[in-house]
């Protein structure tokens, strides 16, 4: 696994800068920042090996095995050998996420491995304590732990992962073909619009009020809202404020130390105490405390 600046060797990929966090017996796990060249679509490659791709900030389009995606700092993603892919960055850069490849002998020894030595991937979105456990590992990895740790946090954390992803048997959205019946392009319409949205939070437009969104992606509040709880399974409200605690927890691991009246102003909060609220009703902890926890320098 390369280090540095530039494509995966092993398969063509978007140019990024990688960094290698550790590699224990059985599981790598690196962090990338895309550096976007080209808007358009990447040449489809296979993939080499089981991972799980969990989205950190920043936003981008995936197509997996024929299958057209948005993914953004909530979203995790399971691949297996021989899935295709293909991404686009139609926002430009500043996506990053973090990649655990696993060997497959790591999860034939699962109890439940043969699921995931079987199953053609899996996309859906982390909770909370998941996006919280994952920024500490790598605030924990960056300041540096013994192979032995690093091995047990890597299980334990995959652990979280598939359970996450076992506990749901429908990923959002599911119902969406149900609720419309046989209208194919209705659906179509419906996520598309779903993801346009997604989109324009997605890029930081935090101080936009809800017409303003509604106007941004040409639908109605009403509609739009109505549309994004059918396939996503979450209210705009609740995604954006998901989207606006993983970019605050991003800011705190920062080392400039910027004050916290600064940072609730930059994500759309109303003061310093809307900024802890949100934040502690979260991930269980205020921004101060959380500050401690993932710096890392």
């Amino acid at each position: 696994m390369p280090e540095g600046i530039g494509s995966d060797p092993r398969r063509k990929t978007t140019p990024a800068r990688w960094r290698v966090l550790g590699h224990p017996d059985g599981i790598l796990i690196y962090e990338v920042r895309c550096i976007v060249e080209n808007h358009g679509w990447t040449a489809p490659a296979a993939e080499l090996t089981h991972k799980v791709l969990l989205g950190r900030s920043g936003a981008y389009r995936r197509r997996l095995n024929g299958r057209t995606s948005f993914s953004d700092a909530t979203s995790v993603l399971l691949t297996r050998p021989g899935d295709e892919m293909s991404v686009s960055h139609p926002m430009g850069c500043g996506d990053s996420y973090t990649c655990l490849e696993v060997d497959e002998a790591v999860l034939a020894d699962r109890p439940d491995g043969a699921r995931w030595l079987d199953t053609a991937g899996w996309e859906g979105t982390s909770d909370a304590p998941l996006d919280l456990a994952h920024r500490m590992l790598i605030a924990e990895f960056r300041r540096g732990i013994d192979r032995f740790e690093m091995s047990e946090r890597l299980h334990r954390f995959l652990d979280g992962v598939l359970n996450l992803t076992d506990a749901r048997a429908e990923p959002p959205g599911a119902d969406l073909a149900r609720a419309i019946g046989r209208r194919p392009a209705t659906q179509v319409a419906h996520r598309r619009l779903a993801d346009r949205a997604r989109e324009v939070l997605a890029a930081g437009a935090f101080s936009l009020g809800l017409d303003e969104v509604a106007r941004e992606v040409g639908a109605s509040p009403h509609h739009l809202s109505r549309v994004f709880h059918r396939v996503t399974g979450s209210s705009l409200t609740a995604y954006r404020n998901r989207l606006r605690v993983r970019a605050v927890l991003d800011t705190l691991a920062e080392a400039d130390g910027r004050p916290l009246r600064a940072v609730a102003a930059e994500h759309g909060f109303a003061d310093q105490a809307h900024l802890t609220r949100v934040v502690r009703d979260h991930v269980g902890h205020p921004p101060a405390h959380l500050r401690r926890l993932l710096t890392h320098d």
